[in-house]
């Protein structure tokens, strides 16, 4: 157990403690304690049902999981060893610790995505390398308290579904001012390193871009509480923000690039040839990352509002490709320094888990560099709907292909592999049960 004291670190004693993990679908779930628990909880952890990390996007038990077989048994929850943070939900004063669980008996527990994060990355550990990741987080900004579709905070754009795009508007970025000064200041409080911000080309629609980092499961910390941070900038400032993959059909996604390099022992990037091709390991890692795409979508597309976003003609990928400087596939080279030379994963909506999306990334590339695999021609044109392996189109294949996948079976722990499926068939269920308003005008008077 990590030796700190969390309320030595805040700079003012708190009132109390939110402590809470990270859930499959990245959403994080937890307790309010007191703040004179806070050495207890240091200590000795606290005790939640493992199957509060399988629930559904509804936070409801999912009936198919494995863990009921077992009678529902606690695991521990205990401290990450970072925090609190002074990340606080309710205006209320107090702080957040940051938790994962494991087994009572102290091995790890696969089904925390932290966990199977963690367990990747020994792997590269063990080879020898370190990945040095970035992710980039778009998100809207909505009016509060609407229903059905989202409003967003300006007009949407009355002409055609083009007009009024606003991608690199500095006056965007001016209106929007104090809600990004709040984000960036609450984000230096927790230790999260920030780059720039942008203005995206969808209404009301933002980018901030995370320092890389050679600790790829603090950036999954860093890019879980960012979303929370960026939640409560948003409500404070009478906004909402949504991370929803596609909530306008006429307008840009929210997508989760990530950005990745691997460090030797010696601390030289092992994709720099010093040119702008890269290495054999680089292409190696590609390689790994095409073939394991289309069965490990469900990671980067894992609601049923997902794969809406995945639609040629949006810059965000619709098959297995990829190609130096072309922001149309899925896995792309960016160009600059080749001492920089990294991966660029396009794949990943900003609905889909941190923790996960960066796991399923590295696995696939250092699956491809174990193998000395080659990827397929590289597309140095607008890939299109063209490319090697389509990207399952809808939710239920993305399931079933990851369900029944030998390589997803390969890449990650069987106890993930069970309680994601269970979860999202679940999910499945629910929306296929209802009856959509769309079917109502369509066919109640119709046919």
């Amino acid at each position: 157990m990590t030796a700190f004291d969390p309320i030595e670190t805040l700079p003012a004693r708190p009132p109390f403690l939110l402590a809470a993990h990270c859930d499959l679908n990245g959403v994080l779930r937890g307790k309010r304690l007191p703040a004179a628990q806070a050495r207890k909880l240091v200590d000795k952890g606290m005790r939640m049902p493992m199957s509060s990390i399988g629930v559904d996007i509804w936070g409801t038990d999912v009936a198919g999981s494995p863990l009921f077989e077992a009678g529902d048994l606690d695991g521990v929850v205990e401290p990450t060893g970072r925090g609190p943070l002074p990340i606080d939900w309710t205006g209320s004063g107090g702080a957040f610790l940051p938790m994962w669980m494991r087994r009572e008996s102290g091995a790890p527990f696969f089904g925390d995505p932290r966990r199977v994060l963690a367990g990747i990355l020994a792997r590269f550990a063990a080879a020898g390398l370190t990945p040095v990741v970035a992710l980039e987080l778009e998100f809207h900004l909505v009016r509060p308290g609407t229903e059905g579709a989202p409003q967003p905070v300006g007009a949407l754009p009355a002409a055609h579904p083009g007009a009024g795009d606003t991608i690199y508007s500095l006056d965007e970025l001016g209106q929007a001012a104090p809600f990004l000064d709040a984000v960036y200041e609450s984000a230096e409080a927790c230790g999260i390193a920030l780059e720039a911000v942008t203005s995206e080309s969808g209404p009301g629609q933002f980018e901030f871009n995370l320092v890389h980092s050679a600790d790829a499961l603090r950036q999954g910390d860093d890019a879980v509480y960012l979303k929370q941070i960026i939640r409560n900038a948003a409500r404070a400032h009478g906004m909402a923000a949504t991370f929803m993959a596609k909530p306008y059909m006429a307008h840009a996604g929210n997508g989760m690039h990530m950005h990745f390099s691997l460090l030797d022992g010696a601390g030289r990037n092992v994709f720099d040839d010093g040119g702008p091709e890269g290495t054999p390991v680089m292409r190696h890692a590609v390689a790994g990352l095409l073939e394991a795409l289309r069965d490990t979508a469900l990671v980067f597309a894992p609601h049923r509002n997902s794969a809406k976003r995945l639609r040629p003609g949006t810059l965000a990928p619709v098959s297995a490709s990829w190609g130096y400087e072309n922001r149309t596939a899925a896995i792309r080279i960016p160009g600059g320094d080749p001492a920089a030379r990294r991966i660029e994963h396009r794949l990943a909506g900003a609905d889909a888990n941190p923790y996960l999306v960066i796991a399923a990334v590295l696995a696939a590339a250092l699956r491809g560099i174990g193998a000395g695999q080659e990827p397929a021609p590289r597309e140095d044109n607008n890939v299109g709907d063209a490319g090697q392996a389509a990207i399952p189109p809808d939710w239920r294949q993305m399931i079933d292909a990851f369900a029944a996948s030998p390589l997803c079976a390969a890449l990650f722990p069987a106890e993930f592999i069970a309680m994601f499926t269970a979860c999202k068939r679940q999910e499945l269920a629910v929306f296929e049960a209802e009856i959509s308003a769309l079917e109502y005008h369509s066919y109640l008077r119709t046919v």
